[in-house]
């Protein structure tokens, strides 16, 4: 080492041609040594206070973000509650303007009940011809002055209802003070024989009135119903309502034939062999059953002016079974 340190001093070049003693030398190395160690602590301490710096700006960092997220937690509580106060408010409201609303209502209908402005002034009735209107008043129970909300459509409806010639009704209130009655009928369409009168139906087999006045209608004999049930307002049996069907379907061809204002009775008794009598053309036709109803019909009125003036009786019934056929005859009396 100590030749080390002499080669060292040999390289070294001064001012002067003297070279340095020992002492100088070490002091020297000292002074170079001190100077690499306190640059040594210097970037030692450069560092630390760097890392320092770092640490603080974190731990600062943190800080905030702690400090934000706290915040925010604390905007985020404060939101809630003020969202559930707004609700409150709202639902307050809401309840508030229902009240409001029932007590409007209440106040309403109590005056629409006192009022003298909503009492029936005006009663029309509508589409009736064979039902007077003072029978519709009279059925509706219905008066002048009565509260127009005090009554029950359907009620009044029913009570009209209870006369066999009205098949519907139709009641509306015509605010402020009217009521509008709209009637649909029943028409009359057949006499039946009852006691010593005449029942009128239609073509359902209502009974809509009995009377002993007998109508310009084709009168249907030979019913089954029992006397008894021959009641304003009631049907014929099943029995005869079926016959009924027969029956609406024979005046339907003969009044494409043009000779139903002919036919003066029409007798059911038997559903094999329906009997209509023409008292005008003084012809009893024998039309049989119900089967090839218009073929048969179809002859009527060839015969009949084949035989005007003439007494007597058409058969069409022979062709009622295939086996058996024989065309429409006419018989007169003798």
């Amino acid at each position: 080492m100590q030749k080390n340190r002499v080669k060292q001093i040999e390289n070294l070049r001064y001012p002067s041609d003297e070279l340095p003693s020992i002492e100088e030398i070490q002091e020297k190395a000292n002074r170079d040594k001190m100077k690499e160690r306190e640059k040594r602590i210097k970037q030692r301490n450069l560092k630390q206070q760097e890392q320092f710096d770092l640490d603080t700006e974190t731990v600062i960092g943190m800080t905030n973000k702690n400090n934000q997220q706290k915040k925010q937690v604390e905007n985020q509580r404060i939101t809630r509650k003020q969202a559930k106060i707004i609700e409150k408010k709202k639902k307050i409201k809401r309840i508030f303007k229902v009240i409001t609303l029932i007590l409007l209502l209440i106040g309403g209908v109590i005056f629409a009940f006192v009022s003298p402005i909503f009492g029936i002034q005006n009663i029309q009735v509508i589409d009736n011809v064979q039902v007077s209107t003072e029978t519709v008043f009279s059925l509706s129970e219905l008066e002048i002055g009565q509260n127009i909300f005090q009554y029950k459509h359907n009620k009044v409806e029913e009570n009209i209802k209870t006369n066999p010639y009205i098949e519907s009704v139709k009641v509306k209130r015509k605010l402020p003070n009217k009521v509008e009655i709209t009637i649909k009928e029943r028409v009359k369409n057949f006499n039946i024989e009852f006691l010593n009168g005449y029942a009128y139906i239609n073509n359902q087999g209502y009974i809509l009135e009995i009377s002993e006045q007998k109508l310009e209608l084709p009168t249907i004999l030979g019913i089954s119903t029992n006397q008894e049930q021959i009641v304003e307002g009631s049907r014929l049996n099943m029995q005869d309502l079926g016959k009924l069907e027969t029956v609406i379907q024979i005046m339907n061809i003969c009044k494409s034939c043009e000779i139903e204002s002919k036919i003066s009775t029409i007798d059911i008794t038997s559903k094999n062999n329906f009997i209509i009598n023409m008292e005008q053309e003084k012809k009893v036709i024998y039309l049989g059953n119900e089967t090839n109803l218009k073929d048969k019909i179809l002859y009527i009125p060839v015969i009949l002016e084949e035989n005007k003036g003439k007494e007597g009786a058409i058969y069409l019934n022979d062709g009622d079974t295939i086996n058996s056929f024989k065309p429409p005859r006419f018989r007169e009396k003798v």
